[in-house]
């Protein structure tokens, strides 16, 4: 039922964020714009007060070493979604990587805390359900700013969550008793919370650079985020050649976690 309910959930959300990208483009994004500038200024508060310190924390309490190892096991939790996501994009070599990366380095990389695949030649090759969804020819959306989750586009929404189902932890959850709930609860949004302190973390340095050097912070950020996507925004047509979605981005560049 969870996970009935879960699809379910991913369905109506994309179906949401459509007729809203449709209501933004007829009202020439002025709404969506202003909400979107609110919810990053909500998102940065939160940062500042909360996210930011507890990640200076994290990296002044542990050595590069620990830091490296804890990057390293979540980086390995996304190699079954990069596995799926792979094989729907036809890529059956690199979905039999990512598995055998998984397989290798849950076990011999002491649950993926080395990464030790990637010494046999196995790299990491990361995709996810955002790029197989481009890949089909599914449009990309405006951007948007997600509660606490940031940038995005409807597109890159529903990836996340499609991949989020793909993570063993959720699994586990789902499938495995690990005590009463309150247990078990802790014990999967403290992996999440610990996960999103790490990667904040990783972020630090560059995030604080640009904010010191951007008159408009927000401004700054959308146009990176949208520049970072444009290799995803291409699919392939029924004549092989690329077909490419124009979105209405204001008077900024369409540039992207």
């Amino acid at each position: 039922m969870k996970k009935i309910l879960t699809t379910l959930c991913i369905a109506a959300l994309y179906s949401t964020l459509n007729i809203s990208s449709a209501c933004a483009a007829e009202n020439e994004d002025s709404a969506l714009e202003s909400y979107n500038r609110a919810m990053f200024n909500f998102n940065t508060k939160v940062d500042d007060y909360v996210v930011k310190p507890v990640a200076k924390g994290y990296r002044a309490i542990t050595t590069d070493f620990i830091r490296e190892r804890v990057r390293n096991f979540f980086a390995n939790l996304k190699e079954p979604a990069s596995m799926v996501n792979h094989g729907l994009q036809g890529n059956f070599a690199d979905s039999g990587k990512s598995l055998g990366r998984f397989a290798v380095n849950t076990t011999l990389g002491l649950l993926g805390t080395f990464d030790v695949a990637g010494g046999w030649g196995l790299k990491r090759n990361k995709t996810g359900l955002d790029a197989t969804l481009a890949k089909w020819c599914v449009p990309d959306g405006p951007f948007i700013v997600l509660p606490l989750l940031g940038p995005s586009t409807p597109r890159h929404t529903v990836g996340l969550a499609g991949d989020a189902l793909a993570d063993p932890t959720y699994w586990a959850d789902y499938y495995a008793s690990f005590g009463k709930d309150w247990e078990r609860y802790s014990f999967y949004y403290g992996l999440t919370a610990l996960g999103f302190v790490s990667l904040r973390e990783a972020n630090l340095d560059m995030l604080d650079n640009l904010t010191s050097t951007s008159v408009d912070v927000y401004g700054t950020i959308k146009s990176a985020f949208l520049q970072n996507r444009l290799k995803l925004n291409v699919c392939a047509t029924q004549d092989g050649q690329p077909a490419s979605y124009d979105f209405d981005f204001d008077d900024e560049d369409a540039f992207e976690d």
